[in-house]
């Protein structure tokens, strides 16, 4: 029992993470819930996921009806734009913390200026040049998110990616600690809740409602890590 507490202690304030694993999993969360918003009103994009976005690009250029390569290009681009951006970021700051918390705050700008295109004369299941930018806008977050993530290595928690974390999970069932688990199994926990929620919203209510809670879960993470990296300054000057 008491291994157990530790171990749940160890997800909240990880001894050599603080909070991030708990705010990474919100991130995973939002990474679900965006990818809804992406996929089923943006024309089959992922935004998050660029394994599953070049082969949505396979897909266009062969001529499966339903899959929009503007988009699905769009989207790689703004990704790798997203990612390309965090090289300086992760230059100029050291700390992992202040890092994290830096990044997620332009986030939100980003999905808060995605929000505005979807709340905008278009609509909110825009076509074109819209639902183009939307996606770019969207994979530009993600793709920054991912680069932030990759530098903090935050041992299996990159917030988009389940393969590899699926695989840990099996093979390493009878070697992995109770804390190595959880986290893996918790993350795909965070991605499948996100993703029905997302879906859940842009089906049956409106895809802005999706953005819009990603869009707050990403700003609450904000507000974590500007707390952790305070937390983390006065620990430092102790």
């Amino acid at each position: 029992m008491e291994s157990n507490r530790n171990a749940v202690r160890d997800l909240v304030a990880d001894p050599d993470h603080g909070a991030l694993p708990v705010l990474l999993l919100a991130l995973t969360v939002v990474t679900g819930v965006v990818d809804a918003v992406s996929i089923l009103s943006l024309g089959r994009v992922f935004v998050a996921n660029m394994t599953g976005n070049v082969v949505f690009v396979g897909f266009a250029l062969a001529g499966a009806p339903g899959f929009s390569l503007a988009a699905s290009l769009w989207a790689l681009i703004g990704f790798l734009v997203g990612a390309l951006a965090a090289g300086p970021l992760t230059a100029r700051i050291e700390d992992r913390r202040r890092l994290f918390a830096v990044a997620t705050a332009l986030e939100v700008a980003l999905l808060a200026a995605a929000f505005g295109l979807l709340a905008g004369p278009a609509g909110p299941h825009p076509h074109g040049r819209v639902a183009d930018g939307t996606a770019a806008l969207l994979a530009v977050a993600l793709g920054l998110q991912n680069a932030v993530v990759r530098r903090l290595a935050v041992p299996d928690l990159t917030t988009t990616v389940l393969t590899m974390t699926l695989t840990g999970i099996a093979a390493d069932l009878r070697r992995g600690g109770w804390t190595t688990a959880a986290r893996r199994l918790l993350a795909v926990i965070a991605m499948f809740a996100g993703a029905v929620v997302g879906a859940v919203l842009v089906l049956h209510t409106d895809p802005r409602w999706a953005l819009l809670l990603a869009l707050v879960l990403t700003a609450v993470v904000a507000v974590g890590a500007f707390a952790e990296a305070a937390a983390g300054v006065r620990k430092q000057r102790r």
